[in-house]
């Protein structure tokens, strides 16, 4: 598995396929592993490099404060390693923010966009809150004590209910998660600016998408998304909460292999 450091930090990667380069990032408290239905069909018709996001999967932790635009930087970092100009970035919450800013800051390196299961505003002062007290609950006992919350704001009722399988590893992989890492993450996230006035400026060819039972980022901020980018497009994955490319692994690669194949048509 191939790695590239940047300012000391190790960004772990996989690469694979051929053809149009795609580049995924996934959620907060995730790896690459998210991706696992999406990578052996994108791959058969695309290099797919598949990164974990600093402090997260095989990527070394993240001990100091950074910022979403870091990210960014971070992913850049990759493709240049890898000699690759412009991709396509798909994001899934974190990986979508990054990739929105990516469009904006680096906008000669992104071919495309597919942004999943986020949001281009800044936090509530409301979710700050919340967050916050599980964030002092978590750096004193670890992840196991808000785990339930978690779980709810990852997986849609749906998944809850007729997938307690799926639940039960991803709460495993929650709980293995770096703490530090996850703490300098919230603060990111908590920190993060709005880009919602600058939306207008992404000209490049946009699928964004959502689970309808996401409470963790509702679908009305897919709305405001899709509806500041130009020609963006706005799919509904019904049956699923913010991990939506877990719980409905077909339907959204159905939808990932469609747009990606009019973006190089």
């Amino acid at each position: 598995m191939p790695n590239v450091e940047r300012g000391g930090t190790q960004i772990s990667f996989d690469d694979g396929g051929n053809g149009p380069p795609v580049v995924l990032t996934h959620s907060f408290l995730c790896s690459r592993e998210m991706w696992r239905a999406q990578v052996p069909r994108l791959a058969e018709a695309h290099r797919v490099i598949n990164v974990d996001l600093r402090g997260h999967g095989r990527s070394s932790a993240s001990t100091t404060a950074f910022e979403l635009y870091d990210l960014v930087d971070d992913v850049v970092a990759v493709l240049d390693s890898l000699d690759i100009d412009r991709a396509v970035w798909a994001g899934l919450s974190v990986g979508g923010m990054l990739s929105l800013r990516a469009a904006l800051i680096v906008p000669e390196r992104v071919a495309g966009l597919v942004v999943i299961d986020a949001h281009a505003g800044a936090e509530t002062r409301s979710r700050r809150l919340k967050y916050r007290a599980m964030a002092v609950v978590a750096r004193r006992f670890g992840l196991g004590p808000v785990m339930p919350a978690v779980s709810r704001m990852m997986f849609g009722v749906s998944t809850r209910r007729h997938d307690p399988d799926l639940v039960k590893e991803w709460e495993g992989r929650f709980r293995a998660a770096d703490v530090p890492s996850m703490l300098e993450y919230a603060g990111s996230l908590l920190r993060r600016d709005s880009i919602l006035s600058r939306l207008g400026g992404i000209s490049v060819p946009t699928l964004v998408m959502v689970g309808v039972e996401d409470t963790s980022l509702p679908p009305k901020y897919s709305d405001e998304i899709a509806a500041g980018i130009p020609g963006a497009e706005l799919v509904l994955v019904p049956g699923a909460g913010h991990l939506s490319a877990l719980e409905r692994p077909n339907l959204v690669t159905d939808e990932m292999l469609r747009f990606l194949g009019s973006v190089h048509r």
